[in-house]
């Protein structure tokens, strides 16, 4: 198996791992608010299919949404238009025509070629390539399986393909979070502690860098579980309100910590 067929392999098991969340959700279920702004868990699944049909090239329903608080770039309005579009249909409905696009959006991909791998497509960080678009779609799924798995108190998907490759994007954002935006000393040492993984950081030149082993005694340790790091690291949830629930521990400078956890989100 190749390595492209072997990321397909993870969106599929991402996009199954939705389908065998929301099967059986009750209507009130359905119409859940999460944290991402505006959006329930029906909202979530529809996002996915208006942005996997934009993918295949399906045209966007003939709707113009309301004008929403949640709305703040034309990207959201293009978003919105999917969404809001199915916001009155019952989920199963809804649920029913993610399998249906999730499905040809596999088939079609499984049948590609390298040279199909390496044709040019958008992707959210610019001009790219459908190989290097594959790895945003897998973890804007997650995020979003997240978000309905907090709103529904239905935790998990937290290893596995998928998973690993989205934390790995989380903690990959870690040294711009502490280097471009919170801008320690040099010499000043971070580290991430979650549910038994670490992740270390040096300041170097001005720069952050990856520092391993970690140090025993870093400038600052914060720690906290997965849910939290996602949440903080995708912009979910107040940082000021998750500090006062507790969820994170400092360990050494904690003014410092606190100013990480303040710029944690990443995302654009």
């Amino acid at each position: 198996m190749s390595d492209d067929q072997k990321v397909v392999d993870a969106l599929d098991e991402e996009w199954q791992s939705i389908i065998d969340l929301c099967a059986g959700l009750t209507e009130a279920e359905w119409k859940t608010e999460t944290e991402c702004p505006g959006w329930s868990v029906q909202d979530n699944v529809a996002h996915l299919i208006g942005i996997e049909s934009v993918i295949m090239g399906r045209p966007p329903p003939d709707h113009t949404p309301p004008d929403l608080p949640h709305v703040k770039n034309d990207i959201g309005k293009s978003n919105e238009v999917w969404v809001d579009a199915r916001r009155a249909r019952p989920g199963p409905e809804v649920l029913d025509e993610f399998r249906e696009v999730a499905g040809e959006r596999i088939a079609t991909l499984r049948g590609m070629s390298d040279d199909d791998f390496s044709a040019e497509s958008w992707t959210p960080a610019g001009p790219g390539t459908v190989r290097d678009l594959l790895p945003f779609r897998i973890f804007d799924s997650w995020a979003h399986e997240q978000d309905m798995r907090r709103a529904l108190s239905k935790p998990g998907h937290l290893d596995g393909p998928a998973a690993e490759l989205s934390l790995g994007r989380l903690t990959g954002a870690l040294p711009f979070v502490v280097g471009k935006k919170v801008k320690p000393p040099d010499g000043a040492t971070v580290v991430f502690d979650w549910d038994g993984n670490t992740t270390a950081i040096t300041m170097d030149g001005g720069r952050a860098k990856p520092l391993d082993p970690a140090p025993t005694e870093p400038t600052v340790r914060l720690t906290m579980d997965t849910d939290t790091l996602v949440r903080l690291g995708m912009g979910r949830g107040d940082s000021a309100e998750i500090l006062g629930a507790g969820k994170v521990g400092f360990d050494g400078d904690e003014e410092l910590g606190r100013r990480i956890v303040g710029d944690m989100n990443f995302l654009f």
